[in-house]
């Protein structure tokens, strides 16, 4: 059931209540947990937080939890599944879901005891009618007792041929009904996609009670950026919500303009503005963020040898030398960086570079902290599927989670060192693959795996590093390849998962062109797949999209997955 007043039906009901929180493993879901426990710490609510990164581990916290906690709230998971089918929870449980998955399954949207969902009122779910999907259960039709002996009167015999004629008619209308409802079901359900970021959701929460501070405003922030660094919602999208959360920055941050009432240089201020599309460059040098950021370095084809002589033309032209470029970017000369942005938006258009220009917000505290919302997202991302063990399976979560608070910069500084790895190595595979002609087209779909071996393999074992290696992948090879065909078609991609136990995660994602509606179809395509061909699969990512299979059944899998598709 749709919540329609945030404070009333979900904040009043869980403030007197000890409350377990659910938050599944990407950066959106750590920034509402962020903002729901400062809003608990006002209230002093009892809590415990428990990570998921999968259904598996969601299934175990509930049993493990369910005699202790009567109020579960589950953030960015559970909205696309049937939760009491799963769960089987008595009926003194509630949960509270924020999930930005979507489609959200019907029996959750229907269901008006247990399930609240925490979900913005604009956007556009498309929900089927409550008729078109349930209906009661008929009448159990009548005992062969009521059978004519032919012995009866006329009258009783011609009641009885009605009722027969009755029930084939609704007989028949229950299979059309039936049929009726396969269809609305599966055009419902058939693609997957997301919605409005669940931080976002929540600070709308905290606004509503009057409780918002300049620090949920930025996880709020930071949980919309880490939709569009993941590429999970449209332009469009992204630019409404940025005007959304831009007059709260605006509402909260006016007074630095001010300069009777300017605030202390320690205080933190949250700016919008247009700035680069290159990652982490305030952080790193420009050189080496040109040639690691996936928008640039695809435009440039910079792992061809006519890509790198491109980029000494592009730096050439912007009059930039390269002993400024390669040295860190805090280093460079100040006449430089004074005009870099629109030096750089200039010499980008003649190179067929027209959106390097995005909008953004940037935090500052004391002289020297600055960063972007991007820069956030993608420490935060490298912390969280860090590869180096260093205790318990919750450490990368409790280290992620905490270095999106000021107070922890070495976290945060850690972060930033592990994510300028992870893109080189994304950057590295992507060359390797494009150069060796890894990527091959299996006719509905372009199809690509890693092998067991390749350098920083095990990095792509995890989930969010692999869709974001898949994402640069297909935008690479869009751009390198003449053919027209291939440029508009979707791509699988496969990497060694568990070596010992002999299996590969497998990524869908959908295909590269202007209108891309970010609508993916691969998860129900994949259950299909594995069904019919009864492959080993494991379905336990909260996006559909990706799956574990064992490597002895990939390749049926992937000859029924062609001919589901073609």
């Amino acid at each position: 059931m749709f919540v329609s007043d945030c404070r009333r039906e979900f904040y009043d009901l869980i403030v007197t209540q000890r409350v377990l929180l659910l938050v599944a493993s990407d950066v959106d879901a750590l920034c509402a947990c962020k903002i729901l426990q400062a809003l608990f710490q006002c209230d002093h609510v009892q809590y415990t937080l428990v990570p998921v990164a999968g259904w598996q581990e969601l299934e175990t916290a509930f049993l493990e939890h369910k005699d202790q906690f009567k109020y579960f709230v589950l953030i960015n998971c559970g909205a696309n599944v049937d939760l009491l089918e799963i769960l089987q929870p008595e009926e003194d449980t509630f949960f509270f879901v924020c999930d930005s998955h979507r489609p959200i399954n019907v029996v959750n949207v229907y269901n008006d005891t247990q399930i609240k969902l925490l979900v913005k009122q604009d956007d556009d779910l498309d929900v089927p009618a409550y008729d078109d999907i349930f209906r009661d259960e008929e009448d159990e039709e009548e005992d062969s007792e009521n059978e004519s002996d032919g012995s009866e009167p006329l009258e009783k015999r011609r009641r009885f041929e009605e009722e027969v004629i009755e029930r084939t008619m609704k007989r028949r209308q229950r299979r059309e009904w039936e049929a009726r409802r396969r269809e609305i079901l599966f055009d419902y359900e058939q693609y997957e996609y997301h919605g409005t970021s669940s931080a976002m959701v929540m600070f709308d929460l905290a606004w509503i009670m009057s409780k918002d501070l300049n620090d949920m405003l930025w996880w709020a922030i930071v949980g919309l950026t880490d939709q569009w660094v993941q590429d999970k919602i449209t332009q469009m999208k992204y630019v409404t919500d940025i005007g959304i959360l831009q007059r709260h920055v605006s509402r909260h941050n006016h007074r630095n303009e001010d300069e009777e009432n300017s605030l202390s240089i320690d205080c933190m201020r949250i700016a919008f503005e247009y700035d680069l599309r290159l990652a982490l460059y305030q952080h790193w040098s420009l050189y080496e963020s040109l040639c690691n950021t996936s928008y640039t370095s695809a435009s440039l084809k910079l792992w061809s040898v006519q890509g790198q002589k491109r980029l000494q033309e592009f730096l050439a032209d912007m009059g930039l030398p390269l002993k400024q470029v390669k040295q860190k970017f805090n280093s460079m000369d100040m006449s430089l960086k004074e005009n870099l942005r629109e030096m750089i938006e200039e010499s980008a258009n003649k190179f067929g570079m027209k959106d390097l220009r995005v909008q953004t917000f940037s935090i500052h505290f004391g002289f020297k902290n600055k960063f972007s919302a991007s820069d956030i997202v993608y420490a935060t991302t490298s912390l969280m599927e860090n590869i180096e063990k260093e205790g318990p399976e919750t450490t990368n979560f409790i280290k992620a989670l905490d270095s999106l608070s000021r107070g922890n910069l070495d976290k945060l500084h850690q972060g930033l060192d592990l994510a300028k790895k992870q893109l080189r190595a994304i950057q590295q595979t992507v060359a390797s693959c494009i150069c060796t002609n890894l990527v091959i087209s299996q006719g509905p779909f372009l199809y690509c795996s890693l092998m067991e071996g390749t350098p920083d393999v095990k990095l792509f074992s995890k989930p969010v590093s692999l869709c974001l290696l898949s994402k640069y992948l297909l935008k690479s090879f869009v751009c390198s390849t003449k053919n027209k065909r291939c440029k508009l078609l979707p791509l699988v991609m496969a990497a060694p998962m568990d070596v010992e136990q002999g299996t590969v995660i497998m990524v869908g994602i959908p295909p590269e062109t202007e209108s891309s509606d970010k609508k993916n179809f691969f998860g129900r395509a994949f259950e299909k797949a594995a069904e019919s061909t009864s492959s080993r699969t494991l379905h336990n990512h909260f996006e559909l999209s990706i799956i574990e299979l064992k490597t002895e059944d990939r390749s049926k899998f992937l000859d029924a997955l062609i001919s589901l598709l073609s």
